[in-house]
């Protein structure tokens, strides 16, 4: 994996505070989509199960928002995609047999994902965009959550820590927090893009308040080279906001909007910048960046590995 020196973990954004909060109680991760970039075999292996090395990309994810203090795992699901919520409950007749046969190792590993997090499954009957997959899990909250974590199986964000950052980010200054990442000039076109301005009163400059979000703008039309890094902290009148949009193609109800609506009304949006690395696990070619990565920072895959790509690029 790819650690930076400048990550945001490095720099507080406050002083004042001792201990950094947790995240949001609640992680919400949208997983209901068909996976059609990774056909055919996502016909029958959801896409957020394919494995990094061997890890599915959906552990991978819960295991950051564990790390940074979250409970509980939403997976919101469409009908009849039930194996990514099936992966974190126990199997105990593999866990028997592993253990029959002394596969100490293996048998951690299947053990790990069922432990990491209360996980349950909210079901999105129609593909109505990213903001009506979040609004789902409004009903499944509890009436002292007044945030919620929602993290894109798509990115892995590393190293980890972001999601402290902008926890804290939120307690001083309420509000939701999104993640953001540098992108050349030549690559933004394809990815949202953030309209921000600088604090004056931050102690770290990676904060910088939002004013808005133009989605995948020409390069020379790009407001800034900051793009959405798919990690999110909202308030919850992300929800009330997202039943007063209108709804866009397809009638679909785009997160983007519900949050324009909210920076609109004068409601705190802030964006904290991570310095490192973005996986794109939503299309082949980043996935296999991804799982490439990964297996170099193993002692047992990569220096194995780092020859044979040695000599292969000869």
């Amino acid at each position: 994996m790819t650690s930076v020196s400048n990550s945001t973990t490095e720099i507080p954004e406050y002083h004042d505070v001792p201990d950094t909060p947790p995240i949001p109680r609640t992680a919400v991760v949208p997983a209901a989509g068909l996976g059609t970039r990774f056909l055919p075999a996502t016909k029958t292996v959801p896409k957020e199960l394919l494995p990094v090395v061997d890890t599915p990309g959906i552990e991978l994810v819960a295991e950051e928002a564990k790390s940074a203090g979250a409970e509980r795992l939403l997976i919101i699901t469409s009908p009849g995609k039930d194996g990514v919520v099936a992966h974190f409950v126990e199997d105990l007749v593999l866990e028997n047999t592993l253990a029959k046969r002394g596969k100490a190792a293996m048998l951690a590993k299947v053990r790990k994902a069922p432990s990491l997090l209360d996980v349950a499954s909210v079901i999105q009957e129609k593909p109505l965009g990213l903001g009506h997959a979040v609004g789902c899990v409004e009903e499944y909250l509890d009436d002292d959550e007044d945030a919620i974590a929602v993290l894109l199986p798509d990115d892995l964000v590393l190293p980890g820590g972001v999601l402290e950052v902008m926890a804290r980010t939120r307690q001083r200054r309420g509000g939701s927090v999104l993640c953001a990442i540098e992108v050349p000039g030549d690559r933004i076109s394809a990815y949202g893009v953030f309209d921000v301005e600088d604090l004056p009163d931050a102690n770290n400059p990676n904060v910088k308040r939002l004013k808005g979000m133009v989605e995948k703008p020409a390069p020379e039309d790009a407001p800034s080279n900051l793009a959405a890094a798919g990690r999110y902290i909202l308030d919850r009148k992300i929800f009330d906001a997202l039943r007063r949009i209108k709804p866009g193609a397809g009638g679909e109800l785009q997160l983007t909007d519900a949050i324009a609506l909210l920076i609109e009304e004068g409601e705190p949006v802030h964006v904290v910048v991570h310095h490192g690395t973005r996986h794109d696990l939503g299309n082949p070619g980043g996935y296999l960046k991804a799982a490439v990565d990964f297996a170099l920072d193993r002692d047992d895959y990569g220096p194995d590995l780092r020859e044979w790509l040695t000599e292969r690029l000869k």
